[in-house]
């Protein structure tokens, strides 16, 4: 059996809640992190794009990797340029997408889900640059060696302990 995004919704807040009081949801039409001002009666809230499992890998990989002064900005204050980007903002794109894409990898094949790079940039004239898959196959590499950071890793012990389909509370 496969997990399916919406076990994701409830393995994320197993985790985290109690401590971080933040959901993850799909049905976006985009994704983005939106802060709560007041967490004890909103949460913050992880939105990924429709109900693809790629998506909420990918934005709990960003969530990860953001520090407590980044969680009280909207999409962590990344720079974000829409699709169609020239080049330098392409590569721009990948500097800041080389580590989450890699935590996506790992939390990936710990759901036996194909892992795709994405550059993101569908109407763009660039596909992923082969400096971005390096980077990112090198960052994975060193995470696997090193160790994810504290959250990233407490996400992946979850989903390796198939708290998803497997489990069937």
């Amino acid at each position: 059996m496969k997990w399916q995004a919406s076990e994701l919704e409830r393995t994320f807040p197993d985790c985290f809640f109690e401590q971080y009081a933040t959901t993850l949801e799909g049905g976006g039409s985009e994704p983005v992190y939106l802060p709560s001002p007041d967490p004890a009666r909103e949460p913050h809230r992880i939105v990924y794009r429709e109900d693809y499992f790629a998506s909420a890998l990918h934005e709990v990989a960003h969530w990860c990797l953001a520090g407590a002064a980044r969680r009280v900005l909207e999409d962590y204050g990344y720079w974000y340029r829409p699709d169609g980007r020239n080049l330098a903002e392409q590569d721009e794109f990948e500097r800041a997408e080389t580590r989450p894409q890699a935590i996506e990898w790992i939390f990936s094949d710990a759901c036996g889900f194909p892992f795709h790079l994405s550059a993101d940039n569908l109407a763009g004239e660039f596909a992923p640059s082969g400096r971005f898959e390096a980077g990112v196959r090198g960052a994975n590499a060193d995470f696997l060696a090193r160790g994810l950071p504290a959250r990233a890793a407490r996400f992946l012990a979850a989903l390796r302990a198939g708290e998803g389909p497997l489990n069937l509370r």
